[in-house]
């Protein structure tokens, strides 16, 4: 059984994994914003480098065990949480504490749903469906993302889903400052103020990509 601090810890580092994880999968992604023919041959070609790139199916294999480790801790803690009678990482120095620290739980169930849809409409398709192939012979992910999101309710559960993911990260960041024992009032303040910075550009980046596949597409 791994005490509360080992658990705090593992939260931790999964946690700034997949954060790390997010700003590459956005930086990527970010190809979705160039001209339609462009982007349609150049994130094709960029996601078949990826998906026959060994080192990084091993980070792949890094990023699912994260995922489900991240999860179930959070899950654990949670629960222990709720059975004590306390919040999930309140952090109560003096003055009440923020709202999605109280509801980490939420947040994380919201944004654990949106992966799994996620999942299955990209990565099980890419990886186990037929999709078509392009001009150069790559799996053609760009059609299916676009396909995905001409849908509305799609791109509303996209959006709601980022906004999850952005209070989720403002806390767990500032969260792992604590657990990595950046206590002093300079570190901790710049740790906080990096990671709302950090949290908002990811979470309103990903959230415009479906807004603009959607409006440009139709």
């Amino acid at each position: 059984m791994l005490s509360t601090l080992s658990r705090k810890m593992l939260m931790c580092l999964t946690g700034l994994f997949l954060s790390f994880f997010l700003l590459i999968h956005f930086l990527g992604n970010l190809q979705l914003f160039l001209p339609p023919e462009q982007a349609h041959l150049q994130f094709n070609a960029y996601s078949h480098f990826l998906s026959g790139n060994i080192l990084i199916k091993m980070v792949s294999y890094v990023l699912y065990a994260s995922i489900i480790l991240h999860a179930l801790d959070g899950l654990v803690i949670t629960l222990k949480n709720k059975k004590s009678g306390g919040s999930y990482q309140s952090e109560r120095r003096g003055r009440a504490s923020k709202w999605y620290s109280r509801n980490m739980g939420i947040l994380g169930t919201l944004i654990l749903i949106f992966l799994v849809i996620h999942f299955q409409n990209f990565w099980y398709v890419y990886k186990f469906g037929n999709p078509p192939l392009d001009n150069n012979g790559n799996k053609d992910l760009y059609i299916l993302v676009v396909t995905v999101f001409k849908e509305w309710w799609y791109v509303i559960i996209y959006v709601v889903s980022m906004g999850a993911l952005c209070y989720h990260l403002i806390h767990g960041i500032h969260s792992a400052a604590r657990t990595l024992g950046l206590y002093h009032p300079k570190f901790v303040k710049w740790f906080k103020t990096a990671g709302i910075v950090y949290s908002v550009i990811i979470s309103v980046g990903f959230a415009l990509m479906p807004v603009y596949v959607f409006f440009t597409a139709h």
